[in-house]
């Protein structure tokens, strides 16, 4: 469940940035070449932030990334304990049908119950992996609108057309050149204020 976090997390902040490449050997304009680029002669300016950057080192993520870790342990160990239990009431059941030790009537009642508790364990399983998945949609969103805002806010000075994101092997080649990944992550540690909380995200 843990490794479902950090991908689904990664994929959001994934979604989130852009980047933009600028030939500046040829002067040709194809027609999709927007018409201001056209008039003004100028490439765009280009950057790229690292992903994997803003997961570890943005304390929203980090803060919010141990709650949704924390949470999906709690799950894991809440639905163990009780497959634990059925499952020993069920081998308790078996050797005591062994044993003769239940009437037809007496091991129906309680065969059905077993059975019951079963469906029971099945609807928790889904009510708690639902709201695990919402904790961890109202966090991908948190954080989408986190990094967009604060993108905007940063480009208003430094003026580039895009910018893309970094991860794993999704750029063949990246200049370190425009890697603004540490100012980005600088920038967003400074807006961010409080604690990531669970509340907060779905806000």
């Amino acid at each position: 469940m843990k490794k479902n976090i950090i991908l689904s997390v990664a994929l959001a902040a994934a979604t989130t940035m852009g980047l933009v490449s600028c030939d500046k050997s040829s002067p040709k304009m194809d027609d999709k070449t927007p018409a201001s680029a056209q008039k003004s002669g100028e490439c765009a300016k280009i950057a790229y932030v690292e992903v994997d950057s803003i997961m570890t080192q943005y304390k929203f993520c980090k803060e919010y990334s141990k709650i949704l870790e924390t949470k999906g342990n709690n799950i894991q160990k809440t639905l163990a304990t009780k497959q634990q239990q059925l499952q020993a009431a069920a081998a308790n059941f078996q050797q005591k049908i062994q044993q003769n030790a239940y009437t037809r009537e007496q091991a129906e009642a309680i065969q059905a119950g077993l059975q019951k508790q079963n469906n029971d364990l099945q609807v928790l399983n889904q009510r708690l992996s639902a709201e695990f998945q919402t904790e961890t949609d109202n966090f991908n969103k948190a954080l989408h609108d986190s990094l967009q805002h604060y993108l905007a806010f940063y480009n208003k000075d430094k003026k580039y057309s895009l910018i893309f994101s970094k991860q794993g092997d999704n750029l063949l080649y990246a200049d370190k050149a425009y890697d603004i990944t540490n100012e980005v992550v600088a920038g967003l540690n400074k807006a961010y204020k409080g604690k990531a909380t669970a509340d907060k995200a779905k806000k």
